[in-house]
């Protein structure tokens, strides 16, 4: 990578990648929209590549630009840890073991980069890992056989008894091929949506946030299928075969196929799906807990130019 590409630009490319615009960006950062727009023109002379399609709708990251998205959270997450494990006081002597647990759905999408960190912070540290339902894990964690968990986390069927710290949290967005009629629309409600069929993505609660959303707005859209995998919600949705409401940290543009998948902001207010750390209420978090939470909200903060979301 090249070595005139500096950190701010790192850090503006990601509030761009992240916000869709670079008007959205500028506030996020409190700086001028043309000095966003004159460091992104440099980042993309520098690099030789096109990292944003930009329209009237806002800035949509090319596959370059997804790439490249990867590597600029690489580059600042480092950087913020070096700073932590500079400032940190004896954490890399923790030892013992961390009982970790996570869903399928979440695993994808945030648990390497956070192993990989806490790795290198705590190298000590036996890690465990359980893949399991969010009912399991939350039954794991009263039990005690787990420290913490990394799931979907607001909408837990056992809050009196837990503890949830969000990390991020995604607005719902409408995923749709590109040529279907509702692309036509700069935005959607769900009642545009109930028209055509539903892929319904059956994981981690997030059917069951969908289908509330539904009935408080007196709606009943014909599912074509439910199903617990995200790449067959994926193809269908780029094959045109229907279309699915989906929280944006699962949003990929393009499906295995290659056909691209679009999406559109909905002028329904939904709930949002966060992803968090969850750990059971009342229990004394032992020290490679505790900096594994930390690593976590690192992380979080490295993702987003606006810091970690706490619950």
């Amino acid at each position: 990578m090249s070595s005139h590409i500096t950190l701010r630009q790192f850090r503006y490319f990601i509030a761009v990648a992240e916000s869709g615009s670079v008007a959205a960006a500028s506030r996020m950062l409190n700086i001028a929209q043309s000095a966003v727009t004159k460091s992104m023109q440099e980042l993309e002379d520098e690099l030789g590549q096109a990292l944003f399609e930009r329209s009237s709708r806002g800035m949509t990251l090319t596959p370059q630009g997804h790439r490249f998205l990867a590597s600029a959270r690489k580059v600042i997450g480092a950087v913020a840890e070096a700073s932590r494990l500079h400032q940190a006081d004896g954490s890399s002597a923790l030892r013992g073991t961390l009982a970790v647990g996570v869903t399928s759905l979440v695993a994808g999408y945030y648990l390497s980069e956070l192993l990989s960190r806490y790795r290198r912070s705590c190298p000590a540290v036996s890690v465990l890992v359980t893949e399991e339902t969010p009912p399991f894990l939350e039954h794991l964690l009263i039990n005690g056989e787990l420290d913490v968990a990394i799931m979907v986390s607001n909408v837990l069927g056992e809050p009196q008894a837990l503890v949830a710290e969000t990390l991020t949290r995604s607005p719902n967005r409408v995923w749709l091929a590109s040529d279907h009629p509702l692309s036509q629309q700069q935005d959607v409600t769900l009642a545009d949506c109930a028209a055509y069929d539903q892929v319904v993505l059956e994981a981690d609660r997030i059917g069951d946030l969908l289908r509330a959303a539904w009935a408080r707005h007196q709606l009943k859209p014909r599912t074509l299928l439910k199903t617990s995998s995200l790449e067959a919600v994926r193809s269908l949705v780029g094959a045109g075969a229907g279309i699915a409401v989906l929280p944006d940290f699962l949003y990929r543009p393009w499906t295995l196929d290659a056909e691209h998948v679009d999406v559109r902001a909905l002028r329904d207010e939904l709930p949002t799906v966060d992803v968090g750390l969850v750990w059971r209420r009342g229990l004394a978090l032992k020290p490679a807990a505790l900096e594994f939470i930390e690593v976590a909200r690192e992380q979080s903060r490295a993702r987003s130019p606006r810091g970690a979301l706490r619950a």
